[in-house]
């Protein structure tokens, strides 16, 4: 054997040698990593919006949630300042929080006319002191949707204008120990903000602890790659979840296969999320049986996430 070849084949052994050390040392790391997953005693805290859970009033309402393990309630905020007393009442005592209040201001805040945008800014405030008494995590809002025009131009100064609003809304917001939360939706609903990065590149960008970001699965379903991505690309902004089936837009668990949140909870586990996830979706007039099987469904997806 000559010296060029003595050299190649004594390097390529000890290439093996080394190869064969790192993957024993490789095949014993997994079994400690697997046994602690990610999240491992993360609490699924459950809520559902307003008229969702069985009753034909809302105290029934609140007793099924309560018998059933639902911690979060989503009001509208529609006439929301003129409920506080009476929702406060309602929920004293009880194992359920209010957990985000479901838009309800009027106007939009890209609108072209200044009027509707000091409407969308005035009614979000007043929305936003009555969260702050209910100890909501936040008012969802969207910037604007396809069927509100005319619309400020996308690009980057309706951009720079959209931080400079929310910024003052958030702070406003935080005053009163809550938050805004911007919502992505699908490309058929809404042009500006589709998905979960780019709602969450905001909060980044505007900085202020009073603005945060949501994910909606139905929505998520026809602009986002990955589940489990696009919430942990969110990361400690993101302050609530919705939840629906995933083809019609109905109770979670009616779509069959399709309805699968296993990766998108991992990835809420892996951001350490413990907030709320919240049922927007149709519902049948003889609703009981599915949401509790939609229940345990998304019960037995966060144990196998």
């Amino acid at each position: 054997m000559d010296r060029r070849n003595f050299i190649r084949t004594g390097m390529a052994g000890a290439a093996i040698a080394m190869s064969g050390s790192t993957l024993a040392a490789c095949a014993s790391k997994p079994t400690e990593a697997a046994a602690e997953k990610p999240g491992k005693g993360l609490e699924l805290k459950l809520s559902l919006q307003e008229n969702k859970a069985p009753g034909k009033t809302l105290e029934e309402q609140f007793d099924y949630m309560e018998a059933n393990g639902v911690v979060g309630f989503e009001p509208g905020g529609g006439d929301l300042p003129q409920r506080v007393e009476s929702l406060k009442k309602m929920l004293s005592g009880r194992n359920i929080q209010v957990s985000a209040i479901c838009a309800g201001f009027k106007g939009f805040i890209l609108s072209t006319d200044p009027a509707i945008r000091k409407q969308c800014m005035d009614t979000m405030k007043e929305i936003i002191a009555a969260a702050g008494e209910l100890g909501s995590t936040g008012v969802i809002i969207v910037p604007a949707f396809n069927s509100q025009v005319p619309v400020l131009p996308h690009n980057k100064e309706t951009r720079d204008f959209l931080c400079e609003q929310f910024n003052e809304m958030g702070t406003y917001a935080a005053q009163h120990g809550t938050t805004v939360i911007f919502e992505p939706l699908n490309r058929r609903e809404c042009f500006y903000l589709r998905q979960v990065a780019d709602a969450a590149s905001l909060c980044r960008d505007i900085n202020n602890p009073g603005v945060r970001c949501m994910g909606d699965f139905w929505h998520m379903t026809w602009e986002e790659t990955s589940d489990m991505g696009a919430f942990i690309s969110a990361g400690k902004y993101l302050q609530h979840v919705h939840v629906a089936s995933r083809k019609n837009r109905n109770i979670p668990g009616t779509d069959g296969e399709a309805d699968n949140y296993v990766e998108g909870f991992r990835g809420l586990k892996m951001i350490g999320y413990d907030k709320y996830v919240s049922f927007e979706c149709g519902c049948p007039e003889d609703r009981e049986a599915p949401i509790t099987a939609a229940l345990k469904l998304l019960r037995e997806q966060w144990e196998q996430a």
